[in-house]
């Protein structure tokens, strides 16, 4: 019995030893400071499928208006860079547990992502908006009353419908709107018909469908929102969210903004 009772204390002194080590393991580690020293490298963090701001080309490289200005930065503060395609639903996630250093990749400024990162100051901004297919009897918001829409998965325009003053997610089919983990989805679910109409960035939207064929498609009159477009950083990097702050305001002063901008935006 004294044997049993020493192989059984032994045995519980072993679980304690390795559930603390476990504790120990999985302690999440607060990110390092970025502080955007020349020859640092900057990680950007994108959803590549986002047009025409992140998205991937027919031969699989990375291009679009926020690649060509994330580039232009580093290369004015002299830093590497590296672009880190990531789940956009994880993505201040990823940057504050240091996975990437900035979330860039028409990121829009709301109040609540304002509780969890910092923001550099605007470049770009624009609407958010419906859009139908070009044969859809839909005409306003009253005749989206228990219709199928749908939107990106933790996206501003998902926020920015569910705290909108008419309460107009509301009256959607079943009092909500379906989610789908990227933009593209979202117009493949409108052109599939599964939905009967879209809640979509315009400058993603515009530019979308001037590829697919405008002919096929009608945005709907009013747009529920306007919004700014800036980069994401961590609440720490203060440093360098001043060094990036400089670099795009003398961007914008020397037309260089402006040139990326008209080469990506479609009106």
């Amino acid at each position: 019995m004294k044997r049993i009772s020493m192989v059984m204390s032994l045995w519980v002194f072993s679980l304690l030893l390795v559930a603390c080590g476990s504790t120990t393991d999985t302690k999440t580690e607060e990110a390092e400071v970025f502080l955007g020293e020349p020859g640092d490298t900057l990680i950007v963090g994108l959803d590549d499928t986002f047009v025409p701001m992140g998205f991937r080309d027919s031969e699989g490289n990375l291009v679009g208006l926020d690649i060509d200005l994330a580039t232009e930065v580093a290369e004015r503060l002299e830093l590497n860079i590296e672009f880190q395609p990531i789940d956009w639903a994880m993505k201040e996630t990823e940057l504050n547990s240091g996975n990437i250093d900035v979330i860039w990749n028409g990121y829009s400024i709301t109040e609540e992502r304002k509780q969890k990162v910092d923001f550099s100051i605007p470049y770009t901004g624009g609407g958010q908006i419906f859009v139908v297919l070009a044969d859809s009897p839909i005409e306003t918001w009253d005749d989206l009353k228990g219709k199928t829409v749908a939107a990106q998965q933790s996206s501003s325009t998902v926020d920015l419908l569910a705290n909108h003053e008419s309460g107009i997610m509301d009256t959607f089919a079943n009092g909500e709107i379906i989610q789908y983990p990227s933009y593209n989805d979202v117009f493949n679910d409108l052109d599939s018909k599964r939905s009967e109409a879209i809640a979509v960035s315009e400058i993603y939207a515009r530019y979308t469908m001037k590829q697919k064929g405008s002919g096929k498609y009608r945005v709907l009159e009013q747009s529920f929102a306007e919004e700014d477009t800036a980069v994401g950083v961590r609440k720490t990097d203060t440093e360098f969210l001043e060094k990036l702050n400089t670099t795009l305001t003398d961007m914008e002063k020397d037309g260089t903004l402006g040139e990326i901008k008209s080469k990506w935006i479609t009106e």
